[in-house]
């Protein structure tokens, strides 16, 4: 069972598909619909589309679509009734309890490894306030955590051996949901161990404060590639850390209109206590998409603070790849190496002020780049001022606003001594280039589609687009439901994907519902949920619906007879009873007549 399509549109309503969409992608209008380079694949040209008017999305690069739900459920890595739960959340709409929605055995199983991360967090946190602890205690005084900053983020210890399970045990969790935590390993013998054993414990909780995961770090400086500094929860049934930023459920309870990135726990923990509340972290080196749209969504500047080692900074290299399409603010933190290794030990020294300062005069993502490429460069050999406009213009050639492109020109001009006529030169030639690759690029790549049509797709290119024309307009048009219900069937289609997606139309229409546009809701396969979210959002043409189905249904009838009359001049030549041939010539006389009065033959 699932929650009933009341609920479901009760919740879409009062989430408009532009408005959750404009959250991860930079969109712009272009006639009825929306545009922007889509979040499911890499593309230089945007061909991701939104309709305001069918609240539906459509990538016409790599053929994904849907409605709200499938949006939120495929870019924050989610499932269906999760999604459900998310955009419910977000327009305050209460839903039904379980009695409404039976969880299936993998959603059980979520819920309940949630209790066990929950108990544990509770657990740890307590376990560091305990005489037993002396070890943990002088570890956070040490590293100057005060008690609200503990309280905060509900940092812990660990105990020995097998404490935590013994206390699950007890709390009534069995084996199942405890080893799916990650938090308990359970050895050939079949002894439970704790995974987390005399370590700082710091919970990872998700946007939507649920306990997700947890890191342990090492007290002792004595570490081995067999006692690393830090343990991570290992991936699993609702922790993956390439879709989770560290910290950004307790940054979001501030002003978060843009977010520093660092790379560890405590740099978030030690800023945060410091009163610089706008940080988060990337549970590992560099940014992964998920996180870049999870940063997308939430702010919009992001100030790439990573390390100032070799590591930090190809973690920054990295992380612009991943951000610099997404329409976000980027902006790269300027931290000397000599002063400090990472932000907790450079605020520890110099005090938060300072810090703001330096994420105040954090640099553009084409200033950081040019900074990276003039470190290799000596500007007073010809050739190396030669690569250096070379690879200046690249850079430049990919800034579509003119203004920002004209203000680091004016930049670059005063500070390297190249005029601005050569910097335009080069430019504008690299624009004139790419601008005439790209159509070349789409005309051949229409050629390949017509050349190289999928072969389990064996029906004509006119018959999909009639069938997609039918679907199109009951979706838009239920006052024509009864005409074509009633003229054409199930059967009569010839495309995998349209006779799946009439047959839940027609169930829509046998219950007499009018919104045909829930059966998104109710179609699964993702290959027939991207083909009806193109028929949604293509624009057929059509000035009169009924017209246009009273032609359709026209074509059917006379296929039928043209079908027909083909069998029956198979049957008749190879007949040998008399009465019947005559029966099949009557029937051909009369098919063929049809056929005359409707002007097909």
């Amino acid at each position: 069972m699932r929650y009933s399509d009341e609920i479901l549109d009760e919740v879409k309503r009062s989430n408009d598909i532009v408005e959750v969409v404009s959250q991860y992608v930079s969109l712009k209008r272009s006639g009825r619909n929306y545009f922007g380079l889509c979040p499911f694949h890499n593309e230089k040209s945007p061909s991701f589309s939104v309709s305001p008017d069918k609240q539906i999305f459509h990538c016409f690069g790599c053929g994904v679509g849907g409605n709200v739900f499938t949006f939120i459920s495929k870019i924050e890595g989610i499932g269906f009734k999760e999604a459900i739960e998310v955009l419910a959340e977000k327009a305050n709409i209460v839903l039904p309890k379980n009695n409404d929605y039976v969880d299936s055995a993998k959603e059980e199983l979520k819920a309940k490894v949630y209790k066990v991360n929950t108990f544990t967090a509770e657990f740890y946190h307590k376990k560091l306030y305990d005489p037993s602890s002396k070890v943990a205690q002088e570890y956070v005084k040490k590293r100057k955590l005060n008690n609200e900053t503990l309280k905060s983020y509900k940092i812990g210890f660990s105990g020995n051996y097998d404490e935590l399970y013994q206390a699950l045990k007890k709390e009534g969790f069995q084996d199942q949901e405890i080893l799916e935590s990650g938090l308990v390993n359970k050895n050939e013998n079949g002894t439970h161990i704790d995974r987390y054993r005399n370590r700082l414990m710091i919970p990872i909780l998700d946007e939507r404060n649920r306990v997700i995961g947890f890191g342990g770090r090492i007290l002792k400086e004595e570490r081995s590639t067999k006692n690393p500094k830090y343990i991570n929860s290992p991936a699993n049934i609702v922790y993956e850390k390439g879709r989770n930023l560290f910290g950004l459920n307790v940054a979001k309870k501030g002003d978060t209109k843009r977010l520093l990135i660092v790379e560890g726990y405590m740099d978030v923990i030690s800023l945060h206590q410091r009163g610089i509340t706008n940080v988060v972290a990337a549970l590992g080196t560099a940014l992964t998409t998920q996180q870049g749209w999870l940063l997308r969504k939430n702010c919009e500047q992001v100030i790439l603070g990573f390390d100032a080692d070799g590591a930090g900074q190809k973690a920054v290299q990295r992380s612009m790849e991943v951000m610099q399409n997404m329409g976000c603010d980027i902006r790269v933190l300027q931290m000397p190496r000599s002063e400090a290794k990472d932000p907790d030990e450079y605020i520890l020294k110099y005090g938060s002020a300072r810090f703001k300062k330096l994420m105040d005069n954090a640099i553009s993502l084409v200033e950081y780049k040019i900074k990276i490429l003039r470190q290799d460069l000596n500007l007073e050999n010809a050739s190396d001022k030669i690569k250096f406009l070379n690879e200046i213009a690249k850079l430049l050639s990919k800034i579509d606003n003119t203004i920002e492109r004209e203000i680091y020109i004016e930049k670059i001009t005063k500070g390297y001594n190249i005029s601005k006529e050569a910097i335009y030169a080069e430019v504008t030639k690299l624009k004139y280039k790419d601008n005439q690759g790209s159509k070349i690029l789409e005309s051949d790549r229409n050629i390949v589609r017509r050349r190289n049509p999928e072969k389990k797709n064996i029906v004509s290119e006119d018959i999909i687009k009639r069938e997609n024309t039918i679907i199109s307009i009951l979706l838009n048009d239920p006052s024509t439901a009864e005409l074509i219900h009633k003229n054409i069937k199930i059967e009569d289609f010839k495309d995998e994907r349209n006779i799946e997606i009439l047959s839940q139309i027609y169930k829509e229409i046998e219950k007499e519902h009018d919104n045909l546009s829930i059966i998104v809701d109710h179609i699964e396969d993702d290959e027939i949920r991207n083909h009806l979210a193109k028929i949604m959002v293509e624009d057929y043409g059509i000035a009169d619906n009924k017209k246009a189905i009273q032609d359709i249904v026209k074509k059917y009838n006379a296929e039928k007879l043209k079908n027909r009359r083909d069998e029956i001049l198979e049957k008749i030549e190879l007949e040998t009873d008399s009465e019947k041939k005559k029966a099949l010539g009557q029937e051909l006389n009369d098919i063929i007549l049809k056929l005359a009065l409707n002007g097909k033959e």
